[in-house]
């Protein structure tokens, strides 16, 4: 192994990647360049100017100037080569730094992530396998019913009706309140955050919410391992009218506020992801599908304090992130 050059050996990394300031010699090449220059051109002008010269007065004026101006304009020349070195050096430190800090901080989200998203995906299975169980229980209950007590069943006497048999689960579940629904769609803050799981549990057994939330979980997933999470963005939010008019059918400028993302980083991560992998193209275009029909439905329904909570939420910022991206609101 060679052994490190002086320059290798000032420039030591420190605990983030970052290369602390090294120590520059007091005396650089331009200094030394700029001594020999001026020694030249002094015993240039001392051999052919000094000596030779009898002027007295003005002549000897002008015989100084014509031998240190020379000497100063190099010395001038040599200050501004060695500050915009000088310059150029820190430029390029203080851009390593920056990208030693985004890869460090990146790092450290998808360590987050790691510990985090697998113990909420578990609860998610769990949840979705629960939901599972219990419709499975319910069909089976409807199935083992005979033919012969239906047949004596009463046919609508009196205000008594009949229930037929093969009811789905979701036929006879209480419709999602609009609370429980805008909470399914922000997911659980932490593992312990009871009230998102136990929204999630409710949402997840309506048909179409449950598709809306594995769309918006895939591609959550799939961002953060850019290092894009939901709650680092600060949209610019869109009024509730705006909202009405997206679910009412209108598109591109008239709706532009709805992509409200203006994280540079993001927006050219995601594009770049869009571009390259398939997987995330597909999944980015299904959640845009399935918020653009359960926006269509919950619009007739929602209050205008209901539409900006729903855009506050996670799943309503990666709308707008990959809305953006895709050219929705163009």
């Amino acid at each position: 192994m060679s052994e490190p050059t002086p320059e290798q050996e000032t420039e030591r990394p420190t605990s983030l990647g970052i290369y602390d300031k090294p120590s520059r010699p007091a005396v650089t090449e331009i200094e030394i360049a700029a001594i020999v220059l001026s020694l030249i051109w002094l015993v240039v002008s001392v051999v052919f100017l000094v000596l030779p010269g009898q002027t007295k007065g003005g002549g000897f004026v002008v015989t100084l100037l014509a031998v240190f101006m020379p000497v100063a304009m190099i010395w001038v020349a040599a200050t501004a080569m060695r500050a915009s070195r000088v310059m150029r050096e820190e430029s390029e430190r203080l851009q390593t730094a920056i990208d030693a800090i985004r890869q460090t901080y990146v790092i450290q989200q998808q360590r987050a992530a790691s510990t985090y998203e697998p113990a909420v995906s578990k609860k998610l299975d769990e949840i979705a396998e629960a939901a599972k169980k219990t419709e499975s229980a319910l069909a089976t209950f409807s199935t083992k019913r005979t033919e012969a007590p239906r047949a004596a069943a009463p046919t609508g006497t009196g205000d008594q009706t009949t229930l037929e048999l093969g009811t789905q689960a979701e036929d006879i579940a209480p419709p999602l309140g609009t609370e429980i629904f805008i909470r399914a769609l922000n997911f659980p803050e932490t593992q312990d955050d009871t009230e998102g799981f136990n929204a999630l549990r409710l949402a997840l057994k309506d048909r179409k919410t449950a598709q809306l939330v594995q769309a918006s979980q895939d591609v959550l997933t799939l961002l953060s391992q850019e290092g894009i999470y939901m709650d680092d963005l600060r949209p610019d939010m869109a009024r509730p009218e705006v909202w009405r008019q997206f679910a009412q059918g209108a598109r591109g400028r008239s709706v532009a506020a709805l992509g409200g993302i203006r994280d540079r980083s993001s927006l050219a991560l995601t594009a770049a992801r869009m571009k390259q992998d398939p997987i995330f193209r597909d999944a980015a275009h299904h959640f845009l599908r399935r918020f653009d029909h359960m926006i269509v439905a919950f619009e007739p329904e929602a209050s205008d304090a209901d539409l900006t909570a729903l855009g506050e939420t996670r799943t309503a910022r990666a709308f707008m992130l990959l809305g953006r991206v895709a050219g929705t609101f163009d």
